[in-house]
């Protein structure tokens, strides 16, 4: 019984997976509404915000080296 309470637990706590998980998924754009709904209650807002600024300072930087990569060919 204790092990149903516990994993009901760490289940509901926010982890910075999860916030990995909806920013990847959010970036691709296709997310079903229920699965949006179901994310929102696993996430903490501010492990949100810091993986959305690191996801996109990741992109802009590939974008960027990609385009010198191109140009310099």
């Amino acid at each position: 019984m204790t092990h149903k309470v516990e994993d009901a637990h760490r289940a509901a706590q926010p982890s910075v997976w999860h916030s990995i998980k909806m920013v990847a998924w959010s970036f691709l754009g296709i997310r079903s509404k229920s699965a949006y709904q179901d994310d929102l209650s696993k996430v903490n807002p501010m492990h949100v915000l810091v993986v959305a600024l690191v996801g996109v300072l990741l992109l802009v930087v590939g974008l960027i080296s990609l385009v010198n990569w191109v140009v310099a060919k």
